[in-house]
This record gives C-alpha cells, sequence and structure tokens, in this order.
C-alpha cells in the first residue's frame, strides 16, 4: 500500500484524489440518469453546477467539522494548519451536513422540491464514499485498532496508521466500511423506483449510514471525542433516531399518491 499511484518527476497522483474525481465522475453520470427519471427540473449543465457546488460544500463542512472538534488540542496552537487539508483532517459527518446546505440551498433557488433533489443524490453519495474510503485505505488513515484476527492489515511507516501501530496489525475498517457502503447504494439503487413518499431514500441513507459508522466506530483509532463518546457515534445516533422519527410519523415508506395523478 502507497499513497501515490504515479509519479512522474513533479506531477504526483495520488490514490485518495483520484477516488475523489471518480467519484464525482460517477456521481454525474448516475445523477444525468436519475435527475430526469425523477422529473427535476434540471439541465445537464444544472447537474455540472449542483455537483460542484455540493462538493465544495462538502468539503467545506467536512474541514469545519473536524477544525472544531480538534481546536483545543491542536488546531488553537496550530491556526495556519486550519488551510493544510492535504495533512488530513477531513470528517465524513460535516461533509454530510456540508452537502445537505448545499442542496437545500440549490433547491430554494431553483425552487425544486428538496426532498426529491437529496432523494436522487442519497445513493449516489453512498457509492462516493465507497470510493472514499479506498483512498483511505491506500493512505493509511482512518484507521482501526490492533487485531489478531487473519485479515488484519500492517500500514507502512510514513502513513498515519504506521506511525501509530509500527508492525502492528490493523483491522482494515476503511474496506469494512467500504463493503458496508456499497450494500446501502445497492439498497438505495433498488428503492429508488418504488413509488414511495419524498424524503424516504435521504432517510434510508442516513438510517444506513448511521448504522453503519456507529459499529465501525467501536473499531476506529481515531475517533474524534465530544466528551467521553465517540463524536461519530454521536452524530450516527442522531442520524438513526432522526431518519426512523421522520420514516414514521411522516409514514415514508407509502405509496407517494401524487405520483401516481
Amino acid at each position: 500500500m502507497h499513497p501515490t499511484l504515479v509519479k512522474l518527476g513533479l506531477i504526483e497522483v495520488r490514490y485518495y484524489g483520484l477516488m475523489y474525481i471518480i467519484a464525482i465522475i460517477a456521481g454525474i453520470i448516475l445523477l444525468r440518469k436519475e435527475i430526469p427519471r425523477k422529473k427535476i427540473n434540471l439541465t445537464k449543465d444544472d447537474i455540472l453546477s449542483f455537483t460542484f457546488w455540493s462538493v465544495i460544500n462538502g468539503i467545506l463542512g467536512a474541514r469545519i467539522y473536524f477544525v472544531l472538534f480538534m481546536w483545543k488540542s491542536f488546531y488553537a496552537h496550530h491556526p495556519v494548519e486550519i488551510f493544510s487539508i492535504w495533512h488530513g483532517g477531513l470528517a465524513i459527518h460535516g461533509g454530510i451536513l456540508g452537502g445537505a446546505a448545499a442542496i437545500l440551498l440549490y433547491s430554494k433557488s431553483k425552487k425544486l422540491n428538496f426532498f426529491d433533489l437529496a432523494d436522487a443524490v442519497s445513493p449516489m453519495l453512498a457509492l462516493g464514499q465507497t470510493f472514499g474510503r479506498f483512498g483511505n485505505f491506500m493512505n493509511g488513515d482512518a484507521h482501526g485498532i490492533p487485531t489478531k484476527l487473519p485479515w488484519g492489515t500492517v500500514f507502512p511507516r510514513g502513513s498515519i496508521a504506521g506511525d501509530e501501530f509500527p508492525g502492528q496489525p490493523l483491522h482494515p475498517v476503511m474496506l469494512y466500511e467500504l463493503a458496508l457502503n456499497v450494500i446501502s447504494f445497492f439498497i438505495l439503487w433498488k428503492l429508488r423506483k418504488k413509488d414511495l413518499k419524498s424524503g424516504f431514500i435521504l432517510a434510508m441513507y442516513l438510517l444506513n449510514y448511521g448504522v453503519i459508522c456507529f459499529w465501525v466506530s467501536f473499531l476506529r483509532a481515531d475517533s474524534l471525542m465530544l466528551g467521553k463518546l465517540r463524536g461519530a457515534q454521536v452524530i450516527s445516533m442522531v442520524f438513526v433516531a432522526g431518519a426512523l422519527t421522520c420514516i414514521f410519523i411522516f409514514k415514508l415508506w407509502t405509496r407517494d399518491e401524487s405520483a401516481e395523478k
């Protein structure tokens, strides 16, 4: 494992950046199929614009979330590092919140239903996370705790995981989450064709990822802490509780009568 795929002189292609590019391209391709199917009034150029601002907002949200958690322990003493995102420090929950803000703002600007657009995006978000976790695996970050299981992975020195646990096999939690996100994607991709109420796919995404992240966080060695609790697990519980509440209160699993008219 090595974070760099190709290096030719000053040109360096890193797995993590490449995974972002692949995720964005895959998302655009699938959105161009899903947006017309859902009869959302967006052109191909609109989809490119929406994707651009969603990615920017997602990265900003992920960075701000991470910096806030690490403010007292690191960034208050090294404020210049706030802008050094190439040194790591993007939190997925912040990225989801930032992306949700982009969907809200864009849907308002185009006079669209927020939940229709969020439902269209949710499967692509689950798919994008699978690429991101492969990038984490090659980087040796977002890593697990030591394990004696036969699939434990020894990360090389120079990576965050390898420097923290030199020579020790670790849970490859990035691959655990990758596999679970693939399953989540296929569940959402299949459900999207059912005439369910607007917001159901979004709720299912939050439910799926909340459960995935809550479980995987038990095996993470680098969890952001909220007091004595793992921040990811607290936010995941909020996602799960919010999703279940909306599903049952608004009966989101029932047929969307407006779609049949």
